[in-house]
């Protein structure tokens, strides 16, 4: 027989919620002590961003909450009022739980857009989604290069595809994340809020709980985690530049994605800057060291915009527009020269800023060395340009390194 708790919120008048709350234990949620209320999903934190007392944060799929619906409340969406409730949970998930039968309204099915009003009794049954549960957990090498009871931060090797996806149904990051941590398996795509192309290597960061997964969610969609890639692209751009054009898939090609100034394109911002160029022989062509950071976290971002102003990656397999044709016969490395060689966030529990750098992979650190890098250069951070450090996109200063 399923569990039973009776929330009564007071958000409105300010006074906290004392029902009593589960024991704190290793469920793969949330656990006590509580992380502090945070905004609802969306872009920039979404509509209704604030803080909110009356949550309830450690859950099992056999407890059910109730609310009660006060007067500060009244009018407000059913998907709305819950993950105003429920702070830990994203919006889109509350919706996903009323769509499978799990949110009743005074007993009885409810939808997400419903109004809510005054002296309504809201049921919650959360359910896992079908898709959270569906993969396999596949051991493999995992090489975490961090780890606490919220966060994963790993150094993902160049061939290793995330997410299953079609023609990739095993083998994927999010299998091997499964049976490194069998409790992600309670945790939306087991933990993954962002993604690196197969061909890429570098530092991903994967949350353990709900809560932190929001957390991170909203972190990116505020754009202010700091993601730093290094790649080896053709030519020799300017010193520095922004390059700001949206990006839309190519109706020609279903595996590319172009610049576009369609209505459905996404806008898409990178930044970079040219570390240092390299000619390959007498009158060779040109190689360059580029640093690039990410304002959105579009797919294939980087590789399409480097491409579009004319200095395409080299050993991309999509993206070769301009590249000339001396650089177009090298092997190169058999995928993309795109490295995530820097990440930095607040902790979604500890609240602190954190950063971590990862070295580029043997095989593109070779590559770099045999161009005229050194070792130093590659050990280590850039030292950031004074233009760097007045956009340094991270929300809060001070905390730890990782």
């Amino acid at each position: 027989m399923a569990k039973h708790k009776s929330v009564s919120t007071k958000a409105e008048s300010g006074v906290p919620d004392r029902s009593p709350r589960p024991p704190a234990g290793r469920t793969g949620l949330p656990h006590a002590p509580d992380p502090p209320p945070l905004p609802l999903a969306g872009e920039g934190g979404g509509e209704g961003a604030g803080e909110r007392t009356g949550a309830v944060a450690e859950t099992t799929e056999d407890e059910e909450f109730s609310y009660l619906v006060e007067p500060g409340d009244a009018a407000l969406r059913l998907d709305k009022f819950l993950a105003l409730r429920r702070p830990d949970v994203s919006r889109s998930r509350v919706q996903r739980w009323i769509e499978a039968g799990a949110v009743t309204r005074n007993g009885a099915p409810a939808r997400a857009r419903d109004a809510v009003q005054v002296g309504d009794a809201i049921a919650l049954a959360p359910v896992v989604d079908p898709e959270d549960t569906a993969y396999t957990p596949e051991p493999m090498p995992i090489p975490v290069v961090w780890e606490d009871d919220s966060i994963l931060v790993l150094d993902k090797p160049a061939g290793l595809v995330v997410h299953p996806g079609a023609g990739n149904w095993s083998g994927t990051l999010l299998n091997g994340l499964l049976a490194y941590d069998p409790a992600l398996a309670r945790v939306p795509r087991a933990g993954i809020v962002h993604r690196l192309d197969a061909g890429t290597s570098g530092l991903m960061v994967v949350a353990r709980t709900i809560a932190a997964q929001t957390d991170l969610v909203r972190q990116l969609q505020a754009r202010t985690v700091l993601r730093e890639y290094w790649a080896l692209v053709a030519g020799e751009p300017p010193p520095s530049g922004i390059i700001d054009a949206a990006l839309a898939r190519d109706p020609r090609n279903p595996l590319r994605f172009r610049v576009s100034e369609a209505a459905h394109a996404r806008p898409a911002r990178t930044r970079f800057r040219c570390i240092r160029t390299w000619t390959l022989g007498p009158a060779g062509p040109r190689v360059s060291w580029v640093s690039c950071r990410l304002e959105t976290g579009r797919t294939h971002q980087i590789r399409v915009h480097m491409e579009s102003i004319g200095h395409p990656l080299l050993g991309d397999p999509v993206y070769r527009r301009h590249l000339p044709a001396t650089l177009n016969g090298q092997s190169w490395l058999g995928h993309q020269a795109l490295h995530a060689c820097r990440l930095g966030l607040v902790h979604p529990r500890r609240h602190e800023t954190m950063e971590w750098f990862a070295a580029p992979p043997p095989d593109l650190r070779d590559l770099m060395r045999t161009l005229g890098a050194t070792e130093g250069e590659l050990s280590a951070p850039l030292p950031a340009t004074a233009e760097e450090r007045r956009i340094a996109p991270l929300a809060k200063p001070g905390g730890g390194k990782g």
